[in-house]
């Protein structure tokens, strides 16, 4: 499954090579469907797809269509009401409703390859930003973008607010319906060690849209060539993270170095930050150790029960394969939980 940020690049590339496309994007969705509202493929001529809108024969049955889109060079959306006779058809095994948006773009659209390159040149910013439709009329669909600093590019919109969300949404605003969705949303994944379990992590977390800077303080395990999903890699020492980073409110760290002291030092200044969510690699044991060591320099306990060790869901992960599968799905939910808080 490719990223969003992958997804303008291919459709950027779409374009340089003069090919058509169409993004297919769920716009609203109700019940058990299989995917929320901002999903999105990207469907060429010849059936090929990128990205996903949730699998099954709902999926299948899109890009068909989003192939007659091609032809017909026509934007619209299409309701799927899934009923108990359509879940059957479709493959499904639970109910929903999804309204989904078929957008053709012609490789000849120049505002939109603007858009797509201005939105990739931003992407490394950490910067809120989303992409914004007016589809009051379906098939003379206008795209904007909102970037935090900027402001709004692209539409006329008297008050965008609304539309600045954490999730997709679907808005009506003097008269026109809009459809937003974000893309960057500031907060970075400091991972502290380079180990064999960041190594298996960072490709997992890229994918998920979580942007990665790894730190570590042996030049061998940090680098672009160990960790080329890598947003950057720090070479630094552990005992002064501050004096090459700045960790905000929005970030996620994960603490997993080659040994006690250093996630002793480590943890020792995360707790300084206002970071959202840290988490560390180790045994309970560990954790009873280290936690003792920071009662002694005066953390108090509701301060240390921020650090959540062992890090990740408890699927019974033994191999680094397997520990970075249990600590991204913690981190989708912190995300989850972190987007409906500040909603």
């Amino acid at each position: 499954m490719k990223s969003m940020k992958e997804l303008f690049k291919t459709a950027k590339s779409c374009m340089d090579r003069k090919q058509d496309f169409v993004f297919v994007t769920t716009i609203s969705s109700s019940g058990s469907s299989p995917r929320g509202a901002g999903s999105k493929m990207l469907v060429m001529e010849d059936g090929t797809s990128y990205g996903t809108i949730g699998g099954g024969n709902v999926e299948y049955v899109s890009v068909q269509h989003a192939r007659e889109v091609l032809v017909s060079k026509t934007s619209h959306t299409r309701g799927f009401q899934l009923n108990t006779d359509q879940v059957a058809d479709l493959g499904m095994i639970c109910g929903g409703n999804v309204v989904v948006f078929f957008q053709y773009i012609s490789w000849e659209n120049k505002e939109f390859y603007e858009l797509c390159a201005r939105i990739l040149s931003d992407w490394e910013k950490n910067e809120n930003s989303w992409l914004i439709l007016d589809i009051t009329d379906e098939t003379a669909w206008a795209a904007g973008y909102y970037q935090e600093k900027e402001g709004l590019l692209g539409l006329d919109i008297s008050n965008p607010a609304p539309l600045l969300l954490t999730k997709a949404v679907q808005v009506s605003i003097d008269g026109h319906v809009y459809y937003s969705e974000p893309l960057v949303q500031k907060g970075r994944v400091y991972i502290f060690g380079g180990g064999h379990v960041a190594q298996a992590l960072v490709p997992v977390l890229s994918r998920l849209d979580f942007r990665c800077v790894v730190y570590d303080d042996r030049e061998m395990f940090c680098n672009s060539q160990v960790f080329p999903d890598a947003e950057q890699c720090i070479l630094g020492d552990f005992t002064k993270i501050s004096r090459y980073l700045s960790v905000e409110p929005q970030d996620y760290v994960c603490i997993m170095s080659r040994g006690h002291e250093y996630d002793y030092v480590i943890q020792k200044q995360m707790l300084q930050t206002s970071a959202h969510y840290i988490g560390v690699m180790g045994s309970r044991k560990k954790k009873e150790i280290i936690q003792k060591k920071l009662m002694q320099d005066g953390f108090t306990a509701e301060e240390i029960s921020r650090i959540i060790t062992p890090i990740g869901l408890d699927i019974q992960a033994e191999t680094p394969a397997e520990i970075s599968i249990s600590i991204a799905g913690q981190l989708i939910q912190e995300r989850s939980r972190f987007s409906d808080h500040v909603k």
